[in-house]
Formats: C-alpha cells, structure tokens, sequence
C-alpha cells in the first residue's frame, strides 16, 4: 500500500510481552547516566550550586550561588533535589543523590504522557507517545542532568493530560490542568501560565467544539488550581525581601512579556527553528506530515488541535524570552510529539522505512565509533584514529573496567535482537529510532562515563586552587568569575569570593581571576597559581596575591 498503514495496524493491540519489552527500554533510557559523575559544566554546576545552599541551611524562598542570591527560576526543583539528597546522601553522592530529583520529573512527565496519548488517539498510542518523546535528539543529555526543565516538563505533562479530559470530564481535566500549570510555573516561572493562558484560549477561538460549558467549567476550575500555586512562592519571595520580589519581577516575568521584553522575536524565532531541526528529530518532520497530509481532517483531532494550541502558546512566549537557549526548547517537544503519533499510522510505508533504516544504520555507526575511540583511548588503536585522537587523549586518562566492558557488549547485543524482534508497521521506525538512542547513551557512559567526566568537571580544579590558599588567609577577590565555576569551587573546595562585579571596593590579599588570556590585574599583584579542567582552551583561572608594595 502507498497510501500508509492499514486500519488494522491503526487499531494494534498491544501485547503484554511488548509492553514489558517497552517499559524496559524507558527504564534503561530513563535511568542510564544519573549516577556516577561530578556536576557537570555549565548548567549542572549551577544548578547543583542552588541545591547545595539549601543544604547547607540556607533560605528555600532564595536560593544563593556561593553566597548571592539566585533568582532566575523558582525553587521547586532545587527544593527536591535538596530533599532527594537529604534521604539519600547517607549511601550516595550528595551530587548523586541530588540529581535523582531528575527521573523523578521525568518519571511523572512520561506517565501523564502516556495518559494524554491513550485518552486522545487510542489504547496503545500511549506508550507510542513515550517512546517517540525519549527518542528526540535533544532531549537524551538535558534528561540525565541536574536542570529544571525536567521538572517544567512534568507540569507540562500534567497540563497536557488536563486538556485531554477537559471536555468529556471537566471537574479532574480542570483540575490536573491548574496543577500542571502550577508545577511548571514553580519549575522555570512565567513561561508556563502564560503559556498555558494562550493555548486555552486559542482553542475556543480556532475550533468550535471547544466552545462549550464542559470547557468552561474546566479554565475555572484550572484557574482555581493553579492560582495558589502560582502565588505561593512570589508571596514568600515579598515577604522575605521586597526589593529582590521587584528585581525578580522586573527582570523574570516583565522581561519576558511581549513589548516589554526588549528581545529580537525573529531572531529567537530563527534560533528556535535552527534548535528544533535537530533537538526535535524524529518527531519534527512526523509532526509537518500529520498537518500536510491530513490536513481539514487532522485538524478534527482533538489531539491535533491540542497539540497546535500548545506549540502556538510556547512559541508566542519563547520568542521574547531573553536568553533563550538550548533547554528552553524542551517544553515544544511535548506537543509535537502528541502531533507525530496523531499522524504516524498514515505515514507513506517508503518513509516510514527509510526513517527507520536510518535510524539503525546512524546509531549503529555510532556505537561502532564508541567502541573504536574506546578502544584507542585505552591502547592507542588502531592507529589511524590515533593522530586524530592525541587532543582527547591527552586530557584525563580512560582506564580499563572490565564490568563496563561486559555492560557495553550486552547492551549492544540486546539492540540488536531489539530491532531483530520489533517487527513491520510504521510503530517499527519510532521504536527503533528510540531504542537506537538509548544503545548510543548507555554505551557512552558505560565505556566513557569517566573520562567525559574529567573534563566536564570543576573538581579537580577546585582541589588544586584549594591547595594553593594559604592556611590562613583573608578573604578572596574575583573578577570574570561564571556562575558554574563559583558553584563548584564553593562545594569542592569551600571557596566563596567577592566579585568585583557586585564589590568593587573589596580589598582582599588574593584575586582569583577568569579570562581566556592573561590580563595583568596591575604591579601590585603577583600570580601565584593558573589552571584550568582538562582540554579546556577558553576558561582559565588564574590566583594573584597582594605584594607588600
């Protein structure tokens, strides 16, 4: 057939084997590289930096990094992860355990998922939805780390499964909507109300059949829902400091405000789509089939219409979001992921095919260039990566594991009885493309987990500057000091310093300074110690100490 898959196929059902077989394959996606490495540069280390103030008894209304306030996103997902390694800090890690708030997050985002896909598209569209979302692009290294987008996509997620029941079940639709909304706001702030505000209104106002009292019913009890969520936490930020409620006012939801923002909306739109093009395969291209093929009869879908509303509302508000970046994309992903699987089973079979021969052929070329730069790594061969590996090489040394040898192997026979055993229809290439992307993950961190892990962190670093402070010593300057390199020296090695950027006038005996090249601070000082992670180029630290002169 040209025309796509068979009514049959449309109306699968799934056998409980395949569903253990799936689950199994979410579990492995969800829980491979959480443990086992240092916070990693930049997010992470930020991150992590926020969780450790709280830990160490600080404020829960404001977060500090190394000793400033930190008010870009509110607390919920540092406050989780500060409970997660309070309970188990004792056997883990405290950056370990702290970084278990992440599958927390994404646990609950990938259940209301499969929610939303069964209530709106079928049976066994839910696990469809789940499996087509783990296997995007740009989703895979932001999944495993310390960031609250996994907490955003949870209330996303929650919201999603709302708008599916709000029609045929107003009072829980509503209810879950309001919650959803409420997590997201708590997880990155404004983004997700405003958001949400412009989806549900956009439905009503592009399709008749969500003109209705259910509906209606539904936004109010959302609104209830989600208002003392929304408020719980600038009415604690005001009460705790009126003047930092105004800074986070002025610079995190005004700036984010159409008109009001500042921002270029074409130019984020164009890095938004430049993003998506890879951070949102395989799903983008699914997505633009099910609107071109279906057209006037997708659009009858709830699920399309859902899906359409919600990327119409992100896009609105991310376009005038100052700073967008990689992890702001996150949040599309959800809607057109629910679009993808709405069309999938009308996917022309020659597509489908070809997307799933390259799916197999990518990630088996890719696990194959694991095990070859494992391989040279460790002895040198073959030779002829051996010139082109001397940079990489010559940064943290990769020793031998056996365990992780035996890991590796497995799980590279298991893809490929995996893809052996997945069967045809165009399920086959989603489920593929998903179960190729968890091959490449667990293989990178089971061979190369330590040595991505030498560079990515401050750690080493941090012991080495921590070794040159005297014993006894005055307090610290800073200039050109990041965020992520603050953290972490505060947390490996106890070092809080005055930037110059908030202080001008500290006069301290020693200067630690930042920049790609030396800058001289002046004659007065004198350079006592330069490092930097390994096979790092850009980010150098260099101390100074105050001569008597």
């Amino acid at each position: 057939m040209t025309a796509g898959a068979t009514r049959e196929e449309a109306s699968y059902v799934l056998p409980p084997a395949k569903a253990w077989l799936y689950a199994a394959l979410v579990a492995a996606w969800l829980l491979t590289g959480i443990m086992g490495h240092d916070p990693w540069k930049p997010d992470e280390a930020e991150n992590f930096g926020l969780v450790y103030s709280i830990i160490r008894g600080g404020s829960w209304v404001v977060p500090m990094l190394a000793g400033e306030p930190a008010l870009e996103v509110p607390p919920l997902y540092h406050l989780t992860a500060a409970l997660a390694a309070q309970l188990a800090g004792g056997w883990l890690p405290l950056h370990d355990a702290a970084r278990l708030a992440t599958p927390f997050y994404l646990a609950i985002a990938l259940v209301f998922v499969k929610l939303a896909g069964r209530r709106l598209l079928g049976r066994t569209e839910g696990w469809l939805a789940i499996i087509a979302l783990i296997g995007c692009v740009g989703l895979l290294v932001r999944a495993h780390l310390m960031v609250p987008e996994t907490a955003l996509l949870a209330g996303l997620a929650i919201a999603l499964h709302g708008f599916a029941l709000a029609q045929q079940r107003p009072l829980p639709g509503g209810l879950l909507l309001g919650i959803g909304t409420g997590i997201g706001f708590l997880a990155t702030g404004a983004l997700t109300p405003l958001a949400m505000a412009a989806a549900a209104l956009l439905l009503p106002a592009a399709f008749a059949e969500w003109r209705s009292r259910a509906y209606a019913t539904a936004l109010a009890v959302a609104l209830l829902a989600a208002a003392p969520l929304i408020a719980l936490w600038p009415v604690a930020l005001y009460q705790h400091s009126p003047p930092l409620f105004q800074r986070w006012l002025d610079t995190e939801v005004l700036a984010t405000l159409p008109g009001l923002s500042g921002a270029n909306p074409l130019g984020h739109i164009g890095f938004l789509a430049r993003t998506l093009v890879w951070a949102a395969w395989p799903v983008l291209p699914m997505a633009a089939w099910t609107l071109w093929h279906g057209r006037a009869q997708a659009l009858a879908q709830p699920a399309v219409q859902i899906g359409l509303a919600l990327l119409a509302g992100l896009l609105v508000f991310l376009a005038f979001m100052p700073g967008t970046g990689e992890g702001e994309v996150l949040p599309l992903l959800l809607p057109l992921t629910l679009l993808a699987v709405a069309g999938l089973h009308t996917l022309r079979r020659g597509a489908a095919a070809f997307l799933d021969w390259f799916g197999i052929m990518t990630f088996g070329l890719f696990a194959a260039l694991l095990w070859m730069g494992w391989l040279n790594l460790l002895t040198g061969h073959p030779a002829f990566l051996t010139a082109r590996s001397r940079y990489l090489r010559a940064g943290v040394p990769l020793e031998f594991d056996a365990l992780d040898m035996v890991i590796g192997i497995a799980i590279t026979l298991g893809w490929i009885a995996f893809v052996w055993r997945v069967g045809l229809g165009n399920r086959r290439a989603v489920i593929n493309w998903a179960a190729g992307i968890t091959l490449v993950w667990i293989l990178a961190m089971a061979l190369l987990l330590p040595w991505v892990n030498g560079f990515k962190s401050y750690r080493q670093v941090a012991l080495e500057l921590k070794a040159q402070l005297p014993a006894r010593h005055g307090c610290i300057a800073s200039r050109g000091l990041a965020e992520a390199p603050r953290a972490m020296f505060h947390y490996f090695g106890g070092i809080l310093t005055q930037r110059l950027e908030i202080k001008p006038g500290a006069q301290c005996e020693l200067l630690l300074v930042q920049s790609p090249r030396e800058l001289p601070p002046g004659s007065q000082w004198k350079k006592v110690w330069e490092g930097a992670r390994p096979l790092e180029r850009g980010e150098r630290f260099r101390l100074y100490r105050r001569t008597a002169g």
